[in-house]
């Protein structure tokens, strides 16, 4: 008998290591080396931009296992929640909402700008021009079509809404965005399809109306907001798959980010 279960237990062990090696050559064969998440789980705890008496995100089980033989659960939460997209319908009406988007524009360049250090030095921080001018004379012109996401290190307070949001005592949060000349940049001279960020909007914390996504959005950018793991992919030469869900006339949509490394 412990013959016998070793020999399954080795065939397994086989099996497992074949079909690893069969994805890591499927990978290489397209060109990568490895695929990064840069999406957040959703759960109760997600920071939300409102705050609110109860969490937004509801899970209630509708079957189980041991009752109904499967698992399922009826979830509820804002089209706006953990790591998103907006469509430029979330603020231009007229404009592509979620389904719209064209699934080409959903698989693009990479770009990370790593604004960090004036992060840590001003919660208010605004990602610049001369950011990106940064950025290109270390890695060269941003690419047209580009999905450009900001990394300023806020991603280190997720896991506390009152340190992510950084409200003051008026209310007013305090996290970094982009300036709207930079989004202006990224649009006009760079031809970018999207921009992101590692905080809950790319509008800075203490912006009153939105400049940065209503310029971006009424030129059919989409954006992208509470992305993760932005550590784990290089400022630039990744490619950025971008998964929302399918949401009929949906003005955003909680998606999961991967990004594909050479």
């Amino acid at each position: 008998m412990k013959a016998k279960t070793f020999v399954v237990a080795s065939m397994l062990a086989l099996a497992i290591f074949l079909f690893a090696q069969h994805h890591s050559n499927s990978l290489r064969a397209a060109g990568f080396s490895r695929v990064a998440d840069l999406t957040h789980e959703l759960g109760p705890d997600t920071p939300n931009y409102e705050t609110t008496t109860k969490p937004v995100f509801q899970a209630k089980d509708i079957a189980t296992v041991d009752k109904a033989g499967y698992f399922a659960r009826e979830i509820t939460l804002p089209e706006h929640f953990g790591t998103h997209i907006d469509a430029p319908a979330h603020f231009v009406q007229g404009l592509w909402t979620v389904d719209q988007i064209p699934v080409e524009r959903l698989v693009a360049p990479l770009v990370v700008l790593d604004v960090r250090k004036g992060a840590s030095q001003n919660p208010d921080y605004q990602l610049s021009v001369d950011d990106i001018a940064t950025w290109e004379k270390m890695n060269g012109q941003i690419p047209q079509g580009a999905v450009v996401i900001a990394r300023t290190g806020w991603e280190s307070r997720w896991n506390s809404g009152k340190d992510y949001r950084n409200a003051d005592g008026n209310g007013v949060l305090h996290f970094p965005g982009y300036s709207e000349e930079a989004a202006r940049f990224l649009v006009q001279g760079r031809n970018a399809i999207a921009v992101g960020i590692d905080t809950l909007s790319i509008d800075y914390g203490p912006s009153k109306d939105y400049p940065v996504h209503k310029y971006t959005l009424s030129h059919s950018l989409y954006q992208l907001e509470n992305v993760a793991n932005l550590a784990s992919v290089p400022e630039s030469g990744a490619t950025v798959v971008i998964a929302p869900m399918k949401l009929e006339g949906g003005s955003g949509s909680p998606v999961r980010i991967l990004a594909l490394i050479k």
